[in-house]
């Protein structure tokens, strides 16, 4: 549709003369994806974990490059070798006066792994005993040496025991129940419409700019380029990435770009005999084909990754050849992207029982990545003309999480073969590892996210070992061992991983984010 983008983009930039920013403490933000609740431990998803860091807060935060800074907690060190201490802040009060206390932490910790009907939990609270010492220090222990539990405690957002005792995801979403600790409290949260908060001004920290700060879900990229450039909003996220190089030309906007944590990869079905979106050319049931890693290594090696990242991300990406890329702690250091081979597909699918391929559907959501659809589109003609004849349905984001995680009979992921993103929220390789390629037990809180039910004891080992290490270095080798282990055996498909860019009118500036998060405390003018 390249006239209607240009069409759409010319009217908005005939107009921008007319533009004019909203009251001085007045933001609004145009969403790329909108959170699908305003329950902090419903969904382990960045647009929830984005949004909803303006209302509550963790006892460890991240900053923009993925650092471990202070939060709701002033300090945590290792006590011995399996408790933490953290020393909570003083003076902290809930949105409705009522102070902040290590009961809340203790609550916290034992709601947040175990909401109803989550599509991605918080499978980090589990397996942490967290004892309340006094009003503002608490005790968390594992049953064995643990060095990652800083890291854990920084992807769990705490909230009120006064107010969320009970409560159901419901009752945050109609703000009952959403009461936080955060520089902004919410308003109003109308899915499908936007998202209102306002300014708390008995914050203990940094008071923000914002007094208002309004949040839009715009799904379409030409249509939020076209409501920042018309006066709309005043800043987007995922800024599209046809619309970058013209953009930097603007003199009315500026452009904040960082390499993203999030990889773009593909779940194959990994454990059932016979996977319902896998056919024979003759549309007939068939074993399941994916289970052969001759066939996966077909799909790897018939993904162009140059021409993804060169013409569908149109330059701004980077191909991906693991969990996360090179600068990160436990990466492997010896896995390549794997190189772009048509013929080496046809002959392994041959190699494999499939001469004349298959029938295969590609499902993913539409609206959740930058370029999703047209990643899933790319990625089906590849694989046709390796002789997998794949066809794409792309869903909702609610509904698509939902049906890839627990959509199908039994409660077992419900497709055979996904789009999906990841971003790891620890700053390290295990924060992929352990939710995605792990071998799913609801009850140990292993592969939460883990949506081809991937199961190899190898990596199992290896990551067990890996969460027992305190010696750093002895640590990232094991997760890159890991690593090893599961890429080569294509737990996982690598596509690319993001870089974000976000666009803001001329005299705001935002703090990019390698997280991905878009957080009006980093918009400053």
């Amino acid at each position: 549709m390249p006239f209607v983008r240009t069409t759409l983009v010319a009217i908005a930039i005939a107009a921008f003369g007319l533009f004019s920013p909203a009251l001085a403490q007045d933001l609004r933000i145009g969403l790329s994806a909108e959170p699908t609740a305003m329950d902090p431990h419903y969904h382990n998803l960045t647009p929830n974990n984005s949004l909803l860091s303006h209302v509550f807060e963790r006892l460890i935060e991240n900053d923009e490059k993925q650092n471990l800074i202070p939060g709701l907690a002033e300090s945590w060190k290792a006590i011995n070798d399996t408790t933490w201490e953290f020393k909570l802040r003083k003076g902290v009060k809930w949105h409705d006066g009522s102070p902040f206390t290590a009961d809340d932490v203790v609550f916290t910790f034992a709601r947040a792994g175990n909401v109803p009907n989550s599509p991605s939990p918080f499978i980090v609270a589990k397996g942490k005993t967290v004892t309340k010492i006094d009003d503002h220090t608490v005790h968390m222990s594992t049953a064995a040496v643990y060095p990652l539990m800083p890291n854990d405690v920084a992807t769990i957002m705490i909230v009120s025991k006064k107010n969320a005792d009970g409560a159901s995801t419901p009752d945050f979403n109609s703000g009952k129940a959403a009461i936080g600790t955060g520089a902004f409290k919410l308003v109003k949260f109308t899915p499908g419409d936007r998202i209102e908060v306002t300014r708390n001004d008995d914050y203990w920290g940094a008071k923000p700019k914002w007094k208002t700060v309004t949040f839009r879900p715009i799904k379409a990229g030409p249509a939020r380029v076209a409501a920042l450039l018309a006066g709309d909003v005043d800043m987007i996220e995922d800024t599209p990435t046809a619309d970058i190089e013209r953009l930097k030309t603007e003199p009315k906007v500026e452009l904040s770009q960082e390499v993203s944590n999030r990889i773009i990869y593909f779940f194959v079905d990994h454990s059932r005999d016979v996977t319902p979106f896998a056919k024979g050319k003759d549309g007939a049931e068939i074993k399941n084909p994916l289970k052969d890693l001759r066939v996966r290594k077909a799909m790897s090696k018939a993904l162009n990754r140059d021409v993804m990242v060169s013409r569908v991300m149109e330059g701004v990406a980077i191909p991906a050849s693991q969990f996360l890329p090179d600068h990160y702690f436990g990466v492997s250091k010896k896995l390549k992207v794997e190189k772009y081979d048509l013929e080496g597909a046809k002959k392994l699918l041959s190699e494999a029982g499939f001469p004349n391929g298959f029938k295969l559907t590609l499902h993913g959501p539409n609206g959740r990545y930058i370029n999703d659809v047209k990643i899933a589109e790319a990625t089906a003609q590849m694989l046709t003309r390796a002789g997998i004849e794949t066809a794409i349905e792309m869903l909702p984001p609610g509904n698509f999480f939902t049906r890839a995680s627990q959509g199908g009979p039994g409660g077992v992921p419900e497709f055979s073969f996904i789009l999906v993103g990841w971003g790891s929220g620890t700053g390290e390789n295990s924060g992929a590892l352990r939710p995605l390629v792990a071998t799913f037990d609801k009850d140990k809180g292993q592969g939460a996210s883990n949506r081809g039910r991937y199961s190899n004891p190898k990596v199992d080992q290896l990551i067990d070992e890996a969460m027992k290490t305190v010696d750093d270095g002895k640590r990232a080798e094991l997760l890159g061992q890991a690593t090893d282990v599961a890429i080569e055996d294509l737990a996982i498909i690598p596509s690319h991983y993001q870089v974000n860019t976000w666009a803001a009118r001329k005299g705001l500036k935002y703090k990019a984010r390698s997280d991905e998060n878009t957080l009006a405390m980093g918009v400053t003018e």
